[in-house]
């Protein structure tokens, strides 16, 4: 499959890419950013929590009654009672040879690691905090905090309890966060799109307007632009309006060329006429072969002068009916019949002129050679890689044909055909060069019918 170079892409494109990439680049950084701070702040909530305990137990071992040692300590909440719950904590006295650990009843027959012993360093207050794995391999979340009470021990005070719940808030709070973000996120594709194609419908017009004009629908480009827009459209008119002086000066230059040469060359055939003889005879000869010769290549310069003009379009079916009609009259006493079939809405992309040349040149072709029969059909072509469209126009009759290397010399010698054999048809070579300006082809081939075929594919209007 053929990848497409974003180099090639459009401004619609480019556009929506670049704002939905970013759009999402921004989310994602936002949500990364968000969602560190929410756990930040669970964090921070689980401590003061974990804290509160750590202060209580504390408090407690500071307390000077008898009833409140540590040997007969107790917090009093549920989640320290349950064995292996979660929640824990410890206590643990340093100053003698054998340390003395009282722990909640949840710690059943474990001990917490210390954060002292990792190295952790301690904050505001003397505590330190952290994340230990605690019993059953399960990760916990620690406060601790040594406490010297003089004449009563140095301890060390560890209040712990499971992340689960803070990482279920956690979770649960980037599980909101994904949603909400993937519906800014359409919403943001969505307002991107509605920009997009109010901000590009100037461009759209203007574009709209080029191919009218191309189509031969209009002659300039209408209608009120924005200030960043309508330079452009100006511009555009006017290099149309240059373009046609360009073709209406190259069209009155040729005819120039042509009325000068042509007198010229009609003075020397008429003098050569007078005076009869071998000279006379060549000179007429070569005079002759000169002024077909100069007639040709006008020809083929209006040709390529109409080919280079901008908005030239011709309907294909009017052009061939009229043609179709000429031919029956023409051929009338021999009795051939014509006979067309055009597809709708077939346009050609150039000079209507120029159609009936090409068309009528191969028509008269047939006619001259063919029994009773000639058929034109005009069908529609596919569009080619490059996305420009063609139509084929196909003209069969029922003559004798044209041997293959006649064919090619028809085409090749760009001089009429019938010049070189007689009656053989009528601007073959000149239907060929014409097509070739125009971007199309010609080809001869053997007709079905046992005559000639003539196939012209010619560049059509969208």
């Amino acid at each position: 499959m053929r990848r497409l170079n974003p180099r090639h892409w459009s401004i619609a494109a480019r556009l929506f890419v670049s704002a939905a990439v970013l759009s999402s680049i921004i989310l994602v950084i936002a949500g990364a950013g968000l969602s560190a701070l929410y756990r930040k702040s669970a964090e921070t909530r689980f401590d003061e929590q974990l804290g509160f305990y750590l202060r209580a137990l504390v408090a407690d071992i500071a307390s000077p009654s008898e009833e409140n040692r540590p040997q007969q300590f107790e917090l009093g909440e549920p989640q320290f009672e349950i064995p292996l719950s979660g929640w824990y904590w410890q206590i643990t006295r340093l100053d003698g040879n054998d340390p003395n650990i009282i722990s909640s009843r949840s710690l059943f027959a474990e001990r917490l690691p210390q954060l002292v012993t990792k190295g952790v360093p301690a904050g505001v207050g003397g505590a330190r905090d952290g994340y230990v794995k605690g019993p059953d391999e399960k990760i916990l979340r620690m406060v601790e905090r040594t406490i010297d009470t003089g004449d009563e021990g140095i301890y060390l005070v560890q209040v712990a309890a499971t992340t689960a719940p803070m990482e279920s808030e956690v979770e649960g709070f980037e599980l909101a966060l994904i949603v909400t973000f993937t519906l800014l996120a359409a919403a943001l594709v969505g307002s991107a799109v509605l920009q997009m194609r109010y901000g590009l419908e100037p461009l759209r017009r203007l574009q709209e307007g080029v191919a009218s004009i191309r189509q031969g629908q209009g002659e300039k480009i209408g209608g009120e632009f924005p200030q960043d827009i309508a330079p452009l459209a100006s511009e555009v008119n006017l290099l149309l309006d240059a373009n046609r002086e360009v073709v209406e000066r190259a069209r009155t230059q040729v005819g120039n060329l042509a009325h000068a040469l042509k007198t010229p060359l009609s003075v020397i055939i008429n003098e050569a006429d007078i005076e009869k003889g071998p000279l006379s005879s060549k000179v007429h000869e070569q005079a002759a072969i000169m002024r077909d010769q100069v007639t040709y290549y006008l020809d083929r310069a209006r040709a390529a002068v109409r080919v280079g003009a901008i908005g030239n379009m011709a309907e294909v079916a009017p052009v061939t009916t009229g043609l179709v009609r000429t031919f029956e009259k023409i051929y009338r006493d021999r009795g051939i019949n014509f006979s067309a079939q055009v597809a709708d809405n077939i346009r050609f992309r150039g000079e209507r002129q120029d159609l009936e040349e090409m068309i009528g040149n191969l028509v008269d072709n047939a006619g001259k050679w063919a029994r009773q029969n000639v058929t034109i059909a005009i069908t529609a072509l596919a569009a080619n890689p490059q996305g420009k469209k063609f139509f084929r126009v196909v003209i069969d009759d029922d003559g004798v044909g044209l041997a293959p290397e006649l064919r090619e010399a028809a085409m090749r010698r760009g001089r009429r055909l019938d010049e070189t054999r007689p009656g053989s048809g009528l601007g073959l070579s000149i239907v060929a060069d014409l097509a070739a300006l125009y971007g199309g082809a010609l080809r001869l081939d053997a007709s079905p019918a046992g005559g000639l075929r003539a196939e012209l594919e010619l560049p059509a209007a969208a």
